[in-house]
Order: C-alpha cells, then sequence, then structure tokens
C-alpha cells in the first residue's frame, strides 16, 4: 500500500500541507543461525560502536540493582548485543505495562490511513448509546487526537474510576467522568483515554485491537504468540496488558526508526510515525531539572521524547522501547526497577557515548572482559545454604493454618536434594510450586495468591502463570521461596519460620518491596498436622 504524504496528512487534521545472556557476535556467526523472522546480528564494532558502552552499562545497572530482566541494542538494523537476566530467556513473552501504548497510538495511524476515522474526530460521536444524558462542553469538545496526546482535558488519570465502577461498561464510565479542563491543553496521564483508543478500534472495525493489529502490524513484523489483557466486556485494554518478546520490541522500535518501513516493506505511514513521535504537549515533570529529566521533554501520540534527540514507548516498572534515529539505534528493555529514570540515565551514559560514525577497532581485551560478563548475567538466587539439618524433620510435614483472608487451609513441604516441593490447600484446591535449591526451577502455577492478581487482569482463558522458583535456608530455622512470574514483571518471597510444631509463612512480592512497604496480605499461622 502507498500512502500520499499530504493527502495523509489531511487526515490526521492538518487541512492543506507527521538465561543470562547478552551477546555481541560476528554477523557471520550468525548467518545460519537466525530463524525466521529474527532480526539480523552483527557485533558492535562491525556496526560503529563499542562493546565497552554495553558492557559498563551492564555492570551499572547491576551494581545499582535496577533489577533488569532483558536488553537488545540495535545499531543500523541489526543487533549488537543482546541478553536476559536469568531466570527471563529470550523466548519468554513479557508484560509491556504502558509500553502498550505506543502499538495503540499505531493501530490509530492504520485506521486514519484506512480512512475509518480522523483524529479531529469527536470521542463521543463514536458511541451515542454510552453517552451522558448532559454533555458538558469539555467532553463535547474531546477530540481523538486529545486521547493520543494525553489531553482529554481529566484532571486525573480515570483508569481507576473505569476499573473500579462496578459497571462491565467502561466507555460509559469514561464518558461520565467531569472533564475539568479545555481538551488539548492540559496534560494528565490517562491510561484511561488509550483504552478509549482500543474501543474505538472496536466500534469501527467490529475487531478487537489486537485482532485489526494482527494483520496490519504483527504479522509483518513477524511478531507471533501476542495476548492482551481485556475489559468485561472484551475489549483489550490499550493502555496495558500486552505482552511481547524483547525482540517483538525491538521490532517495533525498528519499524518507527525506519519511518514505518520494515524489511524494506511500507507498513505505516511515513507521516503518522512523525506525528506520533513528535512533542504535542509539555507534558508533567519531577522536582529534577528538565535537563535531567526524560519525563520533561514533551508527550507524543502514546509516545514519550527523551534527551538527546530520542523518543520511547515506555511502560511501568521499566519496560522501554528507545528509538534514537541520531545514532540510527533502538534499544529494547525490560525489568522491574523503582528507579526509570536511573535505566535511562545509564543508557545516555554508556551506551551513547560509544556509538561512531564508522567502524570501530575491535578490542580483543573488551571483547574477552565483555564475554566473561555475558555469560553470568543472572537475577540473584534466594541468599542462604540450600540445605538445613531441619530440612529432613519437615520432609513430608503438613500443617494447618488458622483461619484467615487468603483462604489458604493447609502447606505442606517435600524435601529432597536440589529441591523442595510447597504445597497449597486453599478453597479452590492444591496449588504446587517446585523450588531448585541452588538453581531455579521453571514451571507454571495457578495459585492464587500470587502477587498478579492486584497487579493484572490474567489473560482471558489462561488458568496457569510461568513461574520460576528457588529457595534456600536463611538461617537454621527459617526457609526462603523466591518466585518469579517470568511472563510479568514482578516476583514474590515467601519466608517459613519453623519453631517446633508451629509454622509461620510471610508472603511478599515485589511491589510492596521495591516501594518499601508493607505487604497487605496476613501472616500465617499453622500447627502441624499429626
Amino acid at each position: 500500500m502507498s500512502y500520499n504524504r499530504r493527502e495523509f496528512l489531511q487526515k490526521l487534521g492538518f487541512g492543506a500541507l507527521q538465561l543470562g545472556v547478552i551477546s555481541a557476535i560476528p554477523a557471520s556467526a550468525w548467518a545460519s543461525s537466525l530463524s525466521y523472522g529474527q532480526l539480523p546480528r552483527s557485533s558492535p564494532e562491525a556496526q560503529g560502536m563499542s562493546a565497552k558502552g554495553i558492557l559498563d552499562f551492564a555492570n551499572a545497572v547491576e551494581t545499582d540493582r535496577l533489577n533488569l530482566h532483558s536488553l537488545m541494542v540495535l545499531r543500523q538494523g541489526k543487533v549488537v548485543a543482546e541478553g536476559w537476566w536469568a531466570p527471563y530467556a529470550p523466548d519468554l513473552k513479557h508484560t509491556l505495562y504502558s509500553l502498550s501504548k505506543s502499538f495503540t497510538s499505531s493501530a490509530i495511524g492504520f485506521a486514519v490511513a484506512e480512512g475509518k476515522l480522523k483524529v479531529d474526530d469527536k470521542v463521543v460521536s463514536f458511541f451515542p448509546e454510552d453517552k451522558p444524558a448532559t454533555i458538558s462542553a469539555n467532553l463535547a469538545a474531546m477530540r481523538v487526537r486529545d486521547l493520543l496526546s494525553m489531553s482529554t482535558g481529566h484532571d486525573k488519570d480515570t483508569t481507576g474510576k473505569l476499573r473500579e465502577s462496578g459497571s462491565d461498561n467502561w466507555v460509559k464510565s469514561f464518558l461520565a467522568q467531569p472533564v475539568e479542563h479545555e481538551p488539548g491543553t492540559f496534560f494528565v496521564y490517562n491510561s484511561g483515554a488509550t483504552y478509549m483508543l482500543s474501543a474505538i478500534i472496536q466500534k469501527l472495525t467490529g475487531q478487537t485491537l489486537l485482532e485489526y493489529l494482527k494483520p496490519r502490524l504483527f504479522q509483518p513484523l513477524v511478531i507471533e504468540d501476542v495476548d492482551w489483557e481485556v475489559d468485561p466486556k472484551g475489549i483489550n485494554t490499550g493502555g496495558w496488558g500486552l505482552r511481547v518478546k524483547t525482540e517483538d520490541i525491538a521490532k517495533f522500535g525498528q519499524l518507527y526508526l525506519q519511518k514505518g518501513e520494515y524489511n524494506g516493506k511500507r507498513i505505516l505511514p511515513a507521516a503518522w510515525v512523525e506525528e506520533a513521535t513528535r512533542s504535542h504537549i509539555m507534558s508533567k515533570g519531577s522536582n529534577r531539572k528538565p535537563e535531567d529529566d526524560d519525563w520533561q521533554q514533551g508527550y507524543g501520540y502514546q509516545f514519550w521524547r527523551c534527551r538527546n534527540g530520542a523518543y520511547r514507548g515506555d511502560g511501568a516498572f521499566g519496560q522501554y522501547c528507545i528509538v534514537m534515529p541520531k545514532e540510527d539505534m533502538v534499544i529494547a528493555i525490560t525489568s522491574e526497577t523503582g528507579d526509570m529514570q536511573g535505566i535511562l540515565n545509564h543508557v545516555w551514559n554508556h551506551i551513547l557515548p560509544t556509538v561512531k560514525a564508522t567502524g570501530v577497532p575491535a578490542d580483543k581485551g573488551v571483547q574477552a572482559e565483555m564475554q566473561k560478563k555475558i555469560g553470568s548475567l543472572a537475577l540473584p538466587l534466594t541468599p542462604g545454604k540450600p540445605a538445613s539439618e531441619l530440612a529432613a524433620k519437615m520432609n513430608g510435614k503438613s500443617f494447618k493454618l488458622a483461619d484467615n483472608d487468603l483462604k489458604i487451609n493447609k502447606v505442606s513441604f517435600e524435601f529432597d536434594k536440589g529441591w523442595c516441593l510447597f504445597r497449597v490447600t486453599d478453597d479452590k484446591g492444591e496449588h504446587l510450586v517446585a523450588n531448585g535449591l541452588g538453581n531455579w526451577k521453571i514451571g507454571l502455577t495457578d495459585l492464587s495468591t500470587m502477587p498478579l492478581k492486584l497487579v493484572l487482569t490474567p489473560v482471558p482463558g489462561e488458568k496457569k502463570t510461568k513461574i520460576a522458583a528457588n529457595g534456600a535456608w536463611i538461617d537454621d530455622t527459617t526457609f526462603e521461596m523466591t518466585w518469579r512470574f517470568i511472563e510479568t514483571a514482578h516476583y514474590e518471597t515467601v519466608r517459613c519460620k519453623f519453631e517446633g510444631e508451629n509454622v509461620q509463612v510471610e508472603f511478599k512480592r515485589s511491589l510492596a518491596i521495591i516501594g518499601n512497604t508493607k505487604d497487605p496480605r496476613p501472616v500465617l499461622n499453622g500447627k502441624a498436622i499429626a
């Protein structure tokens, strides 16, 4: 499909006149090993940058405990470095949080190109059956472009109101919210606005956002096995909930870097890419100075502007698709951090300065150091000993728990060489988690106390979540487990303290650990069953 730039800008409303692996491998070594749809591989030096910057970046994010899960660096269209901190791995999807928004923006770009809507169309025009009886002047004035640029006029994010309204009609709930400011004049980050973009796509096409994007975006980029959360009516959430692999994020960034082209084919109009990634409104920053803050560079159509002439899609806890047009680079990152600015600082401080205009001579010493580092990327195991004298006494023991809000009535332990099987019985039945001792054990769980229930709505049809688990004795009487939900950003620790015939079980999710807050769930107390 070809696009006339002038016609497309008119559609926009502009009148006559936008596991633990990180590798840097010579391209020749990859030529015969790439699978269908994979990006080409090369070395940093062959693409005009030094491996030292990537090595320094990996060291820096670990020193600062930024809890990265994956990294992929592209230069001149080739992957020059890629890494997964075990137990995360290249074949695993990862929850994107608000990085999902940039994909939703792309769907609007396709719909504009196909003549299905204009960005100046009024939001209420799409939902005559859901609009309130009295429509305020600000609501009446709200346009698609205001949804795209987070300038709907709402004083606060509407997402909580949608999810907590008690209604299964989120569109109606959104339209019922007061619009305190003139649309287009006031920025507030508003995932409910992105949800409405998804609802508009479904209303216009009869397809969910995911269905609409598959032949237009995901299939051309060879992005497979994608899923996206939905609202009670089956509308994709739009502003969050998309899950794809790290390389898929990188492909998406490369599409935008190439102004809508991929593998020599036009996918998105270049005019949309330009328009979506330029600043439309100044965002609200933090207490940092604007020159130090990547959240004070302006906001586009579901993309953030960055320092250094870059732009990005980003999601909570450090999910990044960073596009650097001047350097011809894309960087994809997944993580769970409380310091998102810290990750970007390390990109600018370590990776960016090593980029040169021409080839860089290989430094064998640096390459060797990098290879040593890249062979050991891993998230920390539970600190402690793999064995305790108490393990033999607790092996096979079950404990009846006192009544609790989690409705867990029994736990039991099976210890063997190299693993511990933890059994939980609640009102839904028995659930198992196999924990490695000194290593990760990969499996599935349907345990209802997992941290996802307060963070994410499970993908429809999925009853089990992928988990990597390990445990250790942190002292002679306390066994602690770490459970990483490896297609999400999150993990959980479970501490079991034994005293005679009694056990105390305490859950703590990673969000509480990051925020240094108390986990809201009760400590469970149990007595051994004879």
